[in-house]
């Protein structure tokens, strides 16, 4: 199983466009010691030319011109992604579906059927991509088992059920639902090799912690460094938690919830621009490296 990081930052990218802080007005003028970033996504794929594209970010085809794989090369009309696996319905994990519309043929979504509602009301992209390419819709249950995809033979999908809030435009905002936001325990079934993803993890539940457990590779929540990181910076009177995501440092944070896996491979994704562990020579960052945790970037590939 092949796993490959397209986007590496949380939404707004890196820089994000309108954004003067120290990270992004430092990557724009070379002062700092870090790389610019899109927004987050990744393809798994088993060896073959098709890839499951997961999260369809607002900058995929930035990221299709980045990653030779995804790129049109068995006949006049072609693509890499041989489907969309959507584990929520947020505006920065949705909205590059709008720019796989010239798709010749219905384009494969696997989504809980709150994600589907969702782009069908709050958000109509299935009605608009109906006028295009139109939209296969695959339905994933939050409590099954597994799913898998025709093209990517021997690689089994299960989904973990995320506590998080809908989309601001969602109609149930204010009343979550099981399915509103998904991991993915993903596994090479010949090996028996395991990879969880949660790139927005605002709590270690049971699930969660087992699926963990389980997992060779784990590919997770590196959105803020602290709790309180966009109130101090005077950008946002949300911490880190209101808005779904568990903040690295601190009692209870990510590093503290790693410290258990320290066998396995551990990666940080979706990585908000103001995070000081995106300047590499921090010592937030150098900290990371110390303990064995990796910071995920653009065009990252993890081989299991």
């Amino acid at each position: 199983m092949q796993i490959r990081v397209l986007g590496s930052a949380a939404g707004g990218g890196f820089p994000q466009w309108n954004c003067n802080c120290l990270n992004c007005s430092g990557v724009r003028q070379g002062s700092i010691n870090a790389q610019m970033r899109t927004q987050s996504s990744i393809i798994i794929g088993n060896g073959s030319p098709d890839w499951a594209l997961i999260n369809a970010s607002p900058d995929v085809l930035t990221q299709i011109k980045q990653t030779p794989v995804l790129q049109p090369a068995r006949q006049m009309r072609d693509s890499g992604i041989a489907a969309v696996v959507l584990m929520d319905a947020q505006v920065d994990h949705v909205t590059g579906l709008m720019m796989l519309r010239e798709r010749n043929s219905p384009l494969p979504i696997y989504a809980t059927q709150q994600v589907f509602d969702d782009l069908t009301t709050g958000l109509p992209l299935v009605k608009t991509l109906s006028h295009y390419c139109t939209v296969d819709q695959r339905l994933i249950r939050p409590d099954q088992e597994n799913f898998s995809i025709p093209e990517l033979a021997g690689i089994a999908f299960k989904p973990i059920t995320l506590s998080s809030k809908a989309p601001p435009y969602s109609p149930h905002r204010h009343d979550p639902h099981p399915g509103d936001n998904i991991g993915l325990l993903v596994t090479d079934v010949a090996s028996g090799k395991k990879a969880f993803y949660a790139p927005g993890l605002g709590m270690i539940e049971p699930q969660v912690e087992q699926a963990m457990r389980e997992a060779d590779v784990l590919l997770v929540d590196g959105t803020f460094w602290t709790d309180d990181e966009m109130i101090s910076m005077g950008l946002s009177s949300k911490r880190a938690i209101d808005m779904g995501h568990l903040a690295q440092s601190g009692p209870g944070g990510m590093i503290e919830a790693l410290a258990s896996y320290s066998t396995k491979r551990r990666i940080l994704i979706h990585i908000n621009n103001t995070n000081p562990i995106l300047r590499e020579d921090s010592p937030q960052a150098l900290q990371l490296k110390a303990l064995g945790i990796e910071v995920a970037y653009d065009g990252m590939h993890i081989e299991i």
